[in-house]
């Protein structure tokens, strides 16, 4: 079969399964450039003949481009699904993939925001205009939830009531959230002002938050959000100032207060604590650190020598 034509029909049984907008568009890019890239390189059009050299030919060219590690195991993630989805309808007889190692990724510390870059940045918006009023309810979800990104601007409104909000996660998972009383106050003034905003607008998205133009928002209007915010905040160079960052924040103040890694997990939608342990590794350094700093073998031998009685032979 052409190699176009069995990732249209990959792509096709993506959507029938109710796979999310984001996956099936990842999906989509990661394997158009693959099958694009095995095209014109190894002029290939069937897919019988693609082999796992191919593929590796291609995730080294992404590599060398300058990609990260994490990057090119995600590639590789989308051609898996791919060639597996072959292989089940019996396009082909083995996946090629199977024959490619993952790229070991750096274990790299998370710096959150600390807690007066969030005070700053919660400060930064108010209720002074509709725009505003969003913006600043956005930071104080992001700040009380943990939510990704994505899942706030699919956000519905029938997801909200009482003292919980209904997420959609990865997967299409549903996850319940507390509602706090701060996030709820902010909600409830955002409410007031977006009303009176789109009052003669015919609005025919149900999603929570708007653009200026009653449009569903975007990944990037979120990140600019945060990004601007950080921006005005002064918040540190070394912090990258971005929703993701509030989620790690987020992650970091529950776990010092409730202590139960496995509620945290389960509310950060995780499908495994290891995930969360990521997220709490830079804190659990920090604070290691910190109980260390006023202690060396030096320092203990020094005060054990001061001490009466002690003969050293």
């Amino acid at each position: 079969m052409n190699l176009s034509k069995a990732m249209e029909e990959f792509l096709n049984n993506c959507e029938y399964t109710s796979m999310s907008e984001r996956t099936v568009k990842s999906y989509k890019n990661n394997n158009k450039a693959l099958v694009d890239y095995i095209e014109k390189r190894f002029n290939i059009v069937d897919i019988n003949e693609v082999d796992h050299t191919h593929i590796q030919a291609f995730l080294k060219f992404k590599k060398d481009e300058g990609l990260k590690e994490s990057y090119i195991n995600n590639l590789l993630k989308c051609h898996r699904a791919f060639f597996s989805y072959c292989v089940n309808f019996e396009l082909i007889k083995n996946n090629p993939c199977m024959k490619i190692y993952w790229q070991k990724e750096p274990k790299t510390l998370i710096k959150p925001f600390n807690d007066e870059e969030v005070i700053r940045i919660k400060d930064v918006y108010d209720f002074s205009s509709y725009l505003k009023a969003r913006n600043k309810t956005i930071i104080m979800f992001l700040i009380e939830t943990g939510a990704r990104c994505f899942e706030i601007c699919s956000l519905k409104e029938k997801d909200i009531y009482g003292d919980k909000i209904k997420i959609m996660g990865k997967g299409n998972k549903e996850r319940l959230v507390p509602l706090s009383d701060d996030l709820k106050e902010c909600m409830r003034k955002y409410y007031i002002l977006r009303k009176n905003y789109f009052n003669k607008v015919e609005i025919k998205d149900d999603n929570y938050f708007l653009s200026n133009r009653g449009k569903v928002l975007t990944v990037n209007m979120i990140e600019k959000i945060v990004g601007d915010a950080g921006e005005c905040a002064n918040v540190r160079k070394e912090i990258r100032c971005s929703p993701h960052t509030f989620r790690h924040y987020y992650a970091q103040t529950m776990i010092r207060l409730t202590k139960d890694i496995y509620d945290l997990a389960r509310v950060l939608g995780h499908e495994s604590i290891e995930i969360t342990r990521r997220y709490l590794q830079s804190m659990e350094d920090e604070e290691i650190v910190k109980n260390f700093a006023n202690m060396s073998p030096s320092k203990y031998l020094r005060e054990l020598m001061q001490q009466p009685n002690i003969a050293l032979t």
